[in-house]
């Protein structure tokens, strides 16, 4: 019988463990032969409000590195923390400061937002007070005539819980969400601005990025403006429009490789354009 050389059987097996060890690898985190480049997969979760410009930047990051898949997926920055913690996401995505109780994970800032009052554009109302949006909220005032504007009943659009854009409502109006008579409740803020763009007498709150966005091209909604400070990502940037919050990516302590290359991309200011291209305000790091 034909028997192969000692050398050459040697070297074929090798072939086959480095072949099947390939076939075995998942590729995270794992740096290109010529040590340039990065391959893996990266699953984000969490803030319906971060999760477009997540994937914008995913995609950069991708034509940079071609070994490289990034998944964004939205559900509300509550299920961002929580799958970043547990492992089911590699990073979180969180528009809001991360709460005492979430102090075991890491926040990297990656831009900023407001939040905006909205209403149908045909309302020919052109602010709310304060004390207006209390009892809008909390079942005191049903028609806008109460509130100043045309004898039209008010239909009040609310947030899911684990929903950031709520949050940062409540804190800033000092309103306790068992307190509050929502007619419809919603989830992304695309969904809050379809619903009041359908209603002519709704009222909702979404991220001012994402509405200066849809009416800009042509959405039936107004943006309201808060104390006299028009909502605008441009006000955001300076500080004088007062309900915003922070973006943030999250991870649990020092992320692995892959996941910290990506966030130092997305907080390098070679992707300040396309933070403002998607409606919000780069920050400096």
């Amino acid at each position: 019988m034909y028997r192969l050389p000692a050398i050459f059987f040697l070297l074929l097996m090798t072939v086959v463990v480095v072949g099947c060890g390939d076939q075995h690898s998942t590729g995270d985190n794992i740096p290109s032969p010529n040590g340039s480049d990065l391959r893996g997969r990266l699953t984000l979760t969490g803030s319906s409000t971060v999760a477009p410009l997540a994937a914008e930047l995913g995609k950069r990051f991708e034509r940079l590195h071609p070994g490289v898949r990034i998944d964004v997926q939205s559900g509300g920055t509550g299920t961002g923390i929580a799958d970043a913690r547990t492992g089911v996401a590699d990073i979180g995505m969180a528009s809001r400061p991360l709460k005492d109780s979430e102090m075991d994970l890491t926040a990297h800032h990656i831009a900023a937002d407001g939040v905006a009052l909205i209403v149908h554009a045909s309302n020919p109302v052109t602010e709310v007070s304060a004390e207006h949006v209390v009892a809008i909220y909390t079942n005191g005032a049903h028609n806008w005539n109460q509130v100043g504007g045309p004898d039209l009943e008010i239909t009040v659009v609310h947030k899911a819980e684990g929903r950031a854009t709520l949050e940062v409502f409540l804190k800033h109006f000092k309103i306790d969400n068992p307190t509050v008579k929502a007619d419809v409740i919603v989830g992304d803020n695309e969904h809050g601005i379809k619903t009041v763009a359908a209603a002519k007498g709704a009222i909702g709150y979404v991220s001012i990025g994402t509405a200066e966005a849809d009416a800009k091209a042509g959405v039936l909604i107004k943006l309201l403006p808060l104390n006299g400070v028009a909502a605008t990502t441009d006000n955001v940037a300076s500080g004088k429009f007062l309900m915003s919050r922070p973006l943030h990516f999250v991870t649990i302590e020092d992320p692995p490789p892959l996941a910290a290359a990506f966030i130092q991309f997305c907080q390098s200011q070679e992707v300040h354009d396309t933070i403002v291209a998607q409606y919000f305000v780069p920050v400096p790091h």
